[in-house]
């Protein structure tokens, strides 16, 4: 039986913290799954690294969208389009993590495409020194053979996903449930924590 114990964002956030300063890696690669507000544990998670004087790149999934053709060529809520076609993996492993592999250049690209404007971003690549972090977070990011030094998923039941999933983005659930049935990403990450109730997060025990 999986086991969890209540701990706050800011205990969270210092455990993660302290896994990451313990990698052995000249730039420290973390992915961050969840569903909804991974920003939640994002930005403390930053605002905590630079504490520490490791200057740390974000990057969202948002602008590593692939270009509105491909999204949408199966319609606008597809849910198995939202699961495997609108995340554009190898660009992700391609412009953000893979030049952060040992004797890599150390060169990340901040956004790759805008969503809205459905056109590349054209923003020039972002040098991390050694010792930066790269944090990497959005949805349905495990599972895809993307390299990191800690992955973490914030785990959300069916129904508490359901609840704070906007309405009109309900159409997806079916690939959230397919993600958890394909990839199992409880089972996957180096740390679960569930996040039904944002205020009153959880941690999984090993």
């Amino acid at each position: 039986m999986t086991r969890y114990r209540p701990i706050s964002v800011e205990s969270l956030v210092e455990q993660l913290v302290e896994r990451i300063l313990a990698v052995k890696a000249r730039w420290p690669r973390v992915l961050v799954d969840g569903a909804v507000d991974t920003e939640a544990v994002v930005n403390p998670l930053a605002i905590l690294l630079r504490l520490h004087g490791h200057p740390v790149h974000v990057v969202s999934t948002r602008d590593f969208l692939r270009p509105a053709s491909l999204r949408f060529e199966r319609g606008r809520t597809d849910p198995d389009a939202r699961y495997t076609d609108w995340l554009d993996v190898g660009a992700l492993r391609r412009e953000v993590l893979g030049p952060l592999e040992p004797g890599g250049t150390g060169e990340v690209l901040p956004t790759l495409w805008d969503p809205v404007r459905d056109r590349a971003t054209r923003q020039p690549r972002v040098p991390l020194v050694p010792g930066g972090v790269a944090v990497v977070h959005g949805e349905l990011l495990l599972g895809n053979g993307l390299p990191a030094d800690l992955s973490v998923h914030l785990s959300l039941s069916p129904a508490a996903l359901a609840r704070r999933l906007p309405e009109d983005e309900h159409w997806a659930l079916p690939a959230y449930a397919r993600y958890e049935s394909e990839v199992d990403p409880a089972a996957v990450a180096d740390v679960v924590v569930r996040m039904d109730d944002p205020r009153h997060p959880a941690l999984k025990l090993d």
